[in-house]
């Protein structure tokens, strides 16, 4: 694979993890408003649930965080080694010949 081809790759995951990440902020706060509205109803299945799916939906989103982290950092340092910046340049004037 060449080097721009798994940037490109490097960044699609790292856009695909930012994806997930803001899907799990979702469900959480959708659990989180669920838990609220049931103060007032009181179901108990909610109730003796809800708190247990909202934590490990909590520590997924915190490892999903951390991967996210680590990999974008891998993909800025995979960047600047490779000086991709100047590779896109040069693919851009290939192209145009």
């Amino acid at each position: 694979m060449d080097k721009l081809k798994k940037f490109d790759l490097m960044a699609k995951i790292v856009r695909e993890l930012e994806d997930v990440r803001n899907s799990q902020q979702a469900v959480l706060e959708k659990i989180g408003k669920i838990e609220v509205d049931n103060i007032e109803l009181g179901d108990k299945l909610i109730e003796s649930k809800m708190p247990d799916i909202y934590q490990r939906t909590a520590d997924n989103s915190d490892s999903i965080k951390e991967i996210l982290e680590s990999f974008q950092e891998k993909t800025e340092e995979y960047s600047e080694k490779n000086n991709i910046d100047r590779l896109r340049e040069q693919e851009a004037i290939n192209n145009t010949k």
